[in-house]
């Protein structure tokens, strides 16, 4: 039986990987918050992990006041930084550590694999921090595979969630012109493909992404027909600045990724469209 040790294992992504792999009979152990803080705790955790999965961080999509930014800056690095220290640190070291990032990390003028051109604002600067942070656990015996999460969709939580209401009472419509590129990735796929990584353990990036990303357009126009509810009632940019301030680029500014090396390696995904996605969620 092999133990993988998850942080942020109470987030909807956590909590999917956690069941998904309990089910499969893996040992799976929550690294909490104090654990974290006790390093003789969390070396003996990560001491007797096989596979450790790092998805501590607080929420990306909220108000990005200077507070929250070093919240959301502090919760990733300095719990990835902690978890690195441990693998260095511990006799038998985990086979495998497989850390987050985001797509966010690209700029939005073209759609890229995982050699794509990065930005130069705070989100993409966040994610190559945290990745440089987690590429120093690599070593002979540990490999260090990134995963670029696109944006997540579930029925149990995540995106999906939150934007499903005004969709189902006939107020749901694009944000801003609806061509921002949208690159998302049904759960299901996103569970598969980290058992596909563990049970091929290599050091690469990945954009964890459906095959075929979309627009904001081309998800509205999706929720729309499923759901059978119209999509006429545009959301502007400026609400959503109002709401979230620098925070809203998350959901005006999108990336375009594919999912190159995942392909390259054999992976299928079983929703490779929105449509697919969104038909099999929304059903």
């Amino acid at each position: 039986m092999k133990t993988i040790a998850i942080t942020g294992a109470s987030g909807f992504v956590g909590k999917s990987l956690r069941n998904y792999f309990t089910n499969r009979y893996y040992k799976v152990i929550s690294i909490q918050r104090e654990t974290l803080n006790d390093k003789n705790k969390l070396e003996e955790i990560i001491n007797s992990s096989d596979i450790v999965i790092n998805l501590a961080g607080a929420n990306i999509i909220n108000r990005w006041s200077e507070s929250y930014k070093k919240l959301l800056y502090f919760s990733r690095i300095d719990t990835t930084k902690k978890v690195v220290e441990a693998i260095k640190s511990v006799k038998n070291k985990p086979k495998l550590f497989i850390s987050t990032s985001a797509v966010g990390i690209y700029d939005n003028k073209s759609t890229y694999t995982e050699t794509g051109n990065y930005s130069n604002d705070f989100l993409s600067n966040l994610c190559q921090d945290w990745e440089k942070e987690a590429l120093k656990a690599k070593s002979e015996d540990t490999e260090v595979s990134i995963f670029r999460f696109g944006i997540v969709l579930g029925k149990d939580g995540g995106a999906l969630v939150k934007m499903i209401t005004p969709f189902k009472l006939g107020l749901g419509g694009v944000i801003g012109s609806g061509k921002q590129a949208f690159s998302f990735i049904h759960i299901e796929d996103l569970l598969e493909a980290y058992k596909f990584i563990i049970d091929n353990p290599t050091s690469k990036i990945f954009n964890l992404t459906a095959p075929c990303p979309t627009t904001n357009a081309g998800l509205t126009h999706a929720l729309g027909k499923t759901l059978k509810r119209p999509t006429i009632l545009p959301l502007p940019e400026f609400v959503l600045q109002l709401i979230f301030s620098e925070g809203a680029k998350v959901l005006t500014d999108g990336q375009s990724a594919t999912p190159q090396n995942l392909l390259d390696l054999g992976f299928e995904f079983k929703y490779k469209t929105i449509e697919d996605t969104i038909e099999d969620l929304c059903k």
